[in-house]
């Protein structure tokens, strides 16, 4: 009997699914992704369930929405008993289960409690402080986050917010940490340990690595020499102003703008936020060439599963946005590329809707062994093993992503042609094609066309059923979507205030509450 194939998963945090070269990028620089995606199959309209680290790893781990698995669509949640469990359900198939990095998984353990890991066996963990700002803010403990007990080993401790700057900062600043003990080139390191060493003591038995890189999530800090890699002058503007999100009335995300001051960014700051941006993609991208060189070199590449993706993405000044909690492109569509040369054919790209709910079944169907409970997520291997070049119909018509709770909730549904938004704050719906020209610049959701409209009608009508469906009746209201008036909701959903048209309340609100945005913002 054939032995089961290895799974190498790779994920990353905050990843566009345009900031990789193979997706179309003429400006950074990715030859190991773009070498990933050749091996097999490229998903050209892959997406996140939900644009926050918390419910998206969630719905990734058990395969199910995160209104079901953890009971809120916003990143506080913890999954809930009776789900299946990624690590589970690897270690009953007679895997090894590893994970190296970031997990994000709630709730966080203190010193001397078990960790989340939710069925993986071997964890080392790197939060990105979170767990030493919640119980070890002076970080002197040991066994909290593996990644800053390394670095006090290697004579950096302590110095991954050497800069000034935390997770939630936007600004750009080059990493006080040399890029040998920089976090990504770590995950890749303790990644390829573990699997040297599960070759040479139970090489019999499969193994599934998750390497799980926190980059290229804020703060920019790429290491020396990436933070000059990229001239900022020849970086692209961000696409849109904010004042298309007034003209929009999306109070909420004008709001963000101010509470987070990137109001007060200039054109030249936010091309060289891009700049560090793509030069951490560059560094995490060669650390995935590290990864793939292992499997080729100890003849493991033909019989292990690779998978690459991301959590969600990252508007980088688009509209005047940064960081995710939306659906235009830069947040909800993430990149996510498969391949297994030994069932998988390699140059195949697909326009199927996906997302990460389908990879638990995915991967359990590709290692033989299919998932035996029902799940939101659909198992791709037909679309991945298929004779049709990848195009297989049938996955689905539409995808549903979801985020934020009542007053603040958001919903999209999307087609290969078309992407329907709907906003409970106003009750905004926006349209927008999916075809040619990405920049979602013109909302077509009011155009008089009749054959526009019929499509409005027949998304909105499809997220309405599906809502039903999917037990969200609190999306409902009285069977149609629920409308908050503008104005009702305060601090919606914890962003920040709602202003009115044009921004002045927004801005208002946004400015009172500027001193929450630095101090002891870090984690």
């Amino acid at each position: 009997m054939m032995k089961q194939p290895n799974i190498l998963f790779i994920m990353c945090d905050q990843m566009r699914h345009d900031a990789v070269g193979c997706n179309g990028n003429p400006h950074v620089q990715t030859p190991n992704l773009n070498r990933l995606a050749a091996s097999g199959v490229n998903f050209t309209n892959s997406f996140t369930p939900d644009p926050i680290c918390v419910p998206a790893r969630a719905c990734l781990t058990t395969g199910c929405y995160p209104h079901k698995c953890t009971g809120t669509k916003k990143n506080s949640g913890e999954i809930k008993e009776g789900f299946p469990l990624l690590g589970d359900e690897l270690n009953k198939r007679g895997y090894e289960t590893y994970a190296i990095g970031k997990l994000h998984y709630n709730p966080y353990g203190g010193p001397g409690e078990p960790r989340t890991t939710h069925g993986l066996k071997t964890t080392e963990l790197m939060e990105s402080g979170r767990i030493l700002g919640k119980f070890d803010p002076k970080n002197k403990l040991i066994g909290l986050e593996d990644y800053h007990d390394y670095l006090h080993t290697v004579g950096w401790g302590g110095y991954t917010r050497g800069h000034g700057l935390g997770n939630n900062d936007v600004y750009a600043a080059p990493s006080p940490i040399p890029e040998e003990h920089y976090v990504d080139t770590w995950v890749a390191n303790r990644a390829t340990d573990y699997m040297r060493e599960h070759m040479g003591s139970q090489p019999e038995k499969p193994f599934f690595m998750w390497a799980s890189f926190p980059k290229p999530h804020s703060a920019f800090d790429p290491p020396h020499p990436y933070n000059r890699m990229y001239d900022p002058r020849e970086m692209p503007a961000p696409v849109g102003e904010m004042s298309v999100l007034q003209d929009r009335e999306l109070d909420e995300l004008v709001a963000r703008h101010f509470d987070y001051m990137w109001d007060l960014l200039s054109p030249q700051a936010m091309k060289v936020i891009k700049a560090y941006y793509y030069g951490l993609i560059t560094h995490q991208d060669k650390q995935i060439g590290k990864l793939l060189d292992f499997l080729e070199q100890n003849g493991l590449r033909e019989d292990t599963i690779v998978v690459y993706t991301a959590d969600h993405g990252e508007m980088l000044g688009d509209f005047g946005l940064y960081f995710k909690t939306n659906f235009y492109n830069g947040s909800v569509r993430v990149p996510l590329m498969i391949s297994y040369p030994r069932r998988i054919a390699a140059g195949q790209v697909t326009d199927a809707l996906a997302g990460l709910q389908d990879l638990l079944p995915t991967m359990l169907s590709l290692a033989g062994a299919p998932l035996e409970q029902k799940v939101d997520g659909i198992d791709l291997t037909p679309v991945l093993t298929g004779n049709s070049g990848g195009q297989a119909q049938g996955v689905r018509d539409y995808y549903v992503a979801q985020t934020g709770d009542d007053p603040g909730q958001m919903y999209m549904v999307a087609s290969k042609e078309w992407k329907y938004i709907y906003t409970q704050l106003g009750g905004v719906e926006e349209l927008y094609a999916q075809t040619g020209d990405l920049t979602e610049l013109r909302n077509v959701a009011t155009d008089q066309d009749p054959n526009i409209q019929q499509v409005k009608k027949d998304m909105r009508k499809f997220l309405i059923r599906w809502c039903e469906d999917n037990g969200d009746l609190g999306m409902l209201d009285g069977g149609d979507l629920k409308v908050t008036q503008r104005g009702d909701a305060g601090e919606a959903d914890g962003e920040g205030g709602a202003g009115g048209k044009g921004g002045k309340s927004g801005k208002s609100k946004g400015k009172a509450a500027r001193g929450n945005t630095f101090g002891r913002r870090w984690y």
